[in-house]
């Protein structure tokens, strides 16, 4: 698996899940970052040829969507493409961490609502199985 790859689509599918009720407030990017330096970094061995952390692509992309008015369906079904593409690499560890991150972004400011429970109960769907 190229880490820079996974990470890039976490990005989005994090995006995704903040952009859903129309925009990404400031508790959902706290949390963004937060994710990153306290979840992904410690998981992440792994560089790319800067010697960057490769999870920091993660918060990068998110960065990237928020700058540019990223679709947030489109950031969605990207990472759900990315999945159907590397489903070997979705053991218990990574289902299970997609599920908690995305989950604690969503209800990071205000709670989940209905938007983001539609993409948490699509993503569930999708990685249920695959561990």
């Amino acid at each position: 698996m190229k880490y820079t790859d996974f990470y890039s689509e976490l990005g989005k599918l994090m995006y995704a899940i903040a952009k859903a009720d129309g925009k990404v407030g400031n508790e959902e990017y706290n949390t963004l970052k937060k994710i990153v330096r306290e979840e992904l970094i410690p998981l992440e061995g792994s560089t790319d040829e800067f010697g960057t952390d490769n999870a920091f692509y993660t918060e990068m992309e998110f960065d990237y969507l928020e700058d540019n008015f990223g679709d947030p369906v489109s950031a969605f079904n990207s990472f759900i493409d990315y999945v159907d593409t590397h489903k070997s690499t979705f053991n218990a560890n990574v289902v299970d961490l997609v599920k908690r991150i995305t989950s604690r972004i969503a209800s990071s400011e205000f709670g989940i609502d209905a938007n983001e429970q539609k993409y948490l109960d699509k993503l569930n769907q999708k990685l249920k199985g695959l561990a």
